[in-house]
C-alpha cells in the first residue's frame, strides 16, 4: 500500500494536523506514506517524520499545470496508489487524475459547516466527487450531506485521533497554578471566542484568580481585534492572555486547569481529544461530534454555543467543584485513550483504504 496525504497548507488548523498526524502514523504500517502541501508551508512542517516523503508544490493558481505536473511525476516516481485528499486540495487531485487516471482519489472533508450548505454552493466539489473511489467525512451530520448530494456514494466515517508528541517546554503559562483555562483554537470564525470571554467577565472570575489563556493563529483581523478591544475595555489585560501559535501543546496543557471549545460549528474537533489526553476537564459547545465524544456531566460538559446563559451555567459548575473537575477529566481520559487512540484510529483507516 502506498498512500499519499495531500494538503492545501502546513498551517496549525485541524485538517492540516490530521493530514500530518495521518502521514507519520502510516510510515511503518504501509509501504509508503508521503505527504504533499499544495499552497503554502506552515509550522506543522517540523512535525513531519523524517521517513515521510514530502515535496512543496508551490502552487499559484487554482489551475496551476506546472504544479499538477510535479504532482504527477511525484506520484509516478513513487508508483503511489491512493491520493488522500483533504479539504480543499481535492481540485488539484482531480486535476492530476485526469492525466493519470489509475490514482484512486479519497477525498477526507473536515469542514464541519458544510452539513448546513447547500449543494449548489459547492457544486465544483459536487462536480469533482465524479473521480473520487471514496469519501471520508468526520462526523455523521457530514456523511448524510455526502450521501445525499456527492456523486461518490460510497461515504466512510473515521474518528480523527489526537496524539501529542512534541517534547518542546517554551510556553509558560501566566495566572495561578489550578486556576488556568484554556481554549485552543486559532482567532477566526466560527471558533466563538468572544462567548467565552463575556461569560468569564460576566462571573467576574478575575476576582476569584483565574486566567484565560487563548491559544491559536492570530490572524491580526476584525476577529481578533474584537477580543482584545473587550479585553481593554473590560480591564482584563492582567487574566486573559493571548499567545498566538504555538509548538509546545502538551507542555501548555500540562499547565492548564479546564480546557473548553465554544465553536458555533465543528466537524471532529481535534481539540477535544487533546484535552482528553493531556487529563484535562472539559467544558465544550455540543455541534458537530462534540456530543459523541463527550458524555454530558460523565466524561465532560456540554452547552449550546448560542446560549450566554448555559455556557456561564456550566463554567461555573466546573469551576466551583475541583472534585467533580477531576472525575471529569479522568472520565473523559478513559474514553479518548480507548475509542480515539492513534492505533486504533489508524487500524479503521488502514481497512478503509483496502476497501
Amino acid at each position: 500500500m502506498r498512500v499519499l496525504q495531500l494538503i492545501d497548507s502546513l498551517e496549525a488548523g485541524g485538517a492540516e494536523r490530521i493530514a500530518v498526524s495521518y502521514a507519520n502514523a502510516l510510515t511503518d504500517k504501509i509501504e509508503f506514506s508521503g505527504l504533499i502541501a499544495t499552497r503554502k508551508e506552515g509550522q506543522l512542517f517540523n512535525q513531519l517524520n523524517k521517513d515521510v516523503s514530502y515535496l512543496f508544490l508551490n502552487k499559484k493558481k487554482a489551475i496551476d499545470f506546472g504544479a499538477v505536473f510535479r504532482l504527477r511525476k511525484f506520484i509516478v516516481k513513487n508508483q503511489i496508489k491512493i491520493v488522500h485528499a483533504h479539504g480543499t486540495s481535492f481540485f488539484t487531485a482531480v486535476l492530476t487524475k485526469l492525466i493519470l487516471p489509475k490514482i484512486k482519489i479519497i477525498w477526507h472533508d473536515h469542514y464541519g459547516m458544510r452539513s448546513k450548505e447547500s449543494r449548489k454552493n459547492n457544486q465544483v466539489l459536487v462536480f469533482c466527487s465524479f473521480f473520487f473511489s471514496s469519501i471520508f467525512v468526520v462526523n455523521l451530520q457530514l456523511k448524510e450531506w455526502s450521501l445525499k448530494n456527492m456523486l461518490c456514494k460510497k461515504v466512510v466515517f473515521i474518528p480523527n485521533f489526537a496524539s501529542i508528541k512534541d517534547e518542546s517546554q517554551q510556553t509558560n503559562l501566566r495566572g495561578t497554578k489550578n486556576k488556568r483555562i484554556v481554549f485552543l483554537a486559532n482567532l477566526k470564525n466560527p471558533k466563538n471566542h468572544i462567548a467565552i470571554l463575556k461569560a468569564f467577565d460576566d462571573l467576574k472570575l478575575k476576582e476569584l484568580d483565574w486566567t484565560l489563556h487563548l491559544i491559536g493563529k492570530d490572524y491580526k483581523d476584525g476577529y481578533s481585534q474584537a477580543l482584545k478591544d473587550f479585553i481593554e475595555t473590560n480591564s482584563l489585560e492582567n487574566h486573559i492572555h493571548l499567545y498566538g501559535n504555538r509548538n509546545d501543546i502538551q507542555f501548555i496543557l500540562s499547565q492548564a486547569s479546564v480546557g473548553v471549545l465554544a465553536s458555533t460549528d465543528e466537524g471532529f474537533p481535534v481539540t477535544l481529544l487533546e484535552y482528553g489526553l493531556a487529563g484535562l476537564p472539559v467544558v465544550s459547545t455540543n455541534v458537530g461530534y462534540c456530543s459523541e465524544i463527550i458524555e454530558e456531566e460523565v466524561s465532560g460538559l456540554l452547552f449550546d454555543p448560542l446560549n450566554e446563559l448555559e455556557i456561564k451555567k456550566k463554567l461555573t459548575e466546573i469551576i466551583e467543584n475541583e472534585l467533580f473537575r477531576n472525575r471529569l477529566a479522568v472520565n473523559f481520559r478513559e474514553n479518548v485513550e480507548k475509542n480515539y487512540s492513534e492505533e486504533i484510529v489508524i487500524e479503521k483507516l488502514i481497512k478503509a483504504y483496502r476497501k
